[in-house]
């Protein structure tokens, strides 16, 4: 085997730190982030299990379950993300609502107005759903 005096183009030399994504800032309070971010970790852990829950779903069906049986577990998957989302709407009042009912200056209640106008919306489309 030859080895070529070429370098690898495609190949990334190995001290090369991965690059690691910045966790996302809030637009408009960028030193605060978002208010999930204290119980990320859980909430990764809860969107897992709702993970698995699809999964066996899928194979409840893909085996020919009892209809009955799937309709009980698709409840149990449906019930699990209401449960998300009303922890993540709570994160939300708590954090950046509270936070734009803090603010002072020009244009504080219209943000504030924003704020309380856009959970308004969060929560019609979840009792929608």
């Amino acid at each position: 085997m030859t080895q070529s005096s070429e370098p690898d183009r495609g190949a990334v030399p190995e001290s090369a730190p991965a690059a690691q994504p910045e966790p996302p800032e809030h637009p408009e309070h960028p030193e605060h982030g978002y208010g999930y971010m204290s119980d990320k970790d859980k909430y990764l852990a809860r969107v897992r299990r709702i993970e698995g829950q699809a999964r066996g779903i899928h194979r409840m069906i893909d085996e020919d379950q009892y209809c009955i049986d799937i309709l009980t577990q698709i409840s149990a998957l449906t019930s699990a993300l209401e449960n998300v989302a009303l922890a993540l709407l709570e994160d939300h009042l708590r954090h950046c609502v509270v936070h734009a009912a803090q603010a002072q200056g020009p244009g504080a209640q219209a943000d504030l107005d924003a704020k309380i106008a856009e959970a308004a919306k969060a929560v019609q489309r979840l009792v929608k759903s």
